[in-house]
């Protein structure tokens, strides 16, 4: 009897080779482009999505179908796994960063506070923001940026947009929505 019969697929266990090979073959593509996208090193990359999968396999009993979905779970393991490559990084001294290593790192520092802040999971949760923000609407996003994020009043920006307020306003509120919708998609709390 097959699934066709009405036979219902066991739950995903990770212990097991079809499930974990499954996992990575759905999931392992996403996870390398966030990890490219946050780290700017794709060997670097590749190394965070066989440390996640590592980490599944390792703790597969942790994992609960009914608290979050796979794709979640993975996600949340990426983070950690992003934030422990860049705290070792920073921690081994004499060490020069790279010139093209976490760009945006200098650039974030500089506009959120001193230069010489050290890095921290609200940075973390930025590069998330970013990453949600680019899955957005391009109208939503630019309404979000202008208005929410570089706080612009909402007339400069509709005028400049060629919109009225109330569209301008609305496109914020769905954009917004979406944007807490993308977040917990990718594990990430607000």
């Amino acid at each position: 009897m097959g699934e066709a019969a009405g036979t219902a697929r066991a739950p995903v266990d990770l212990r097991r080779t079809e499930d974990l090979e499954a996992a990575y073959r759905a999931h392992a593509g996403e996870l390398e482009r966030f990890a490219t996208r946050q780290l700017r090193d794709r060997g670097a990359a590749a190394d965070v999505v066989q440390e996640v999968f590592v980490r599944a396999w390792r703790h597969a009993e942790r994992y609960d179908a009914g608290v979050a979905s796979l794709r979640v779970w993975l996600f949340t393991i990426a983070r950690n796994v992003v934030v422990d490559h860049v705290r070792h990084a920073r921690s081994r001294p004499g060490t020069p960063t790279p010139p093209d290593d976490l760009p945006g790192v200098a650039d974030r520092a500089a506009r959120g506070g001193r230069s010489g802040d050290t890095f921290s999971d609200d940075l973390v949760t930025a590069w998330f923001v970013e990453e949600a923000l680019g899955r957005l609407a391009p109208d939503q996003r630019g309404a979000i940026v202008e208005t929410y994020v570089r706080g612009r009043p909402y007339a400069e920006v509709a005028a400049e947009q060629a919109v009225p307020v109330g569209t301008l306003r609305s496109r914020v509120f769905y954009g917004l929505r979406n944007l807490r919708q993308i977040m917990d998609d990718m594990g990430v709390p607000l």
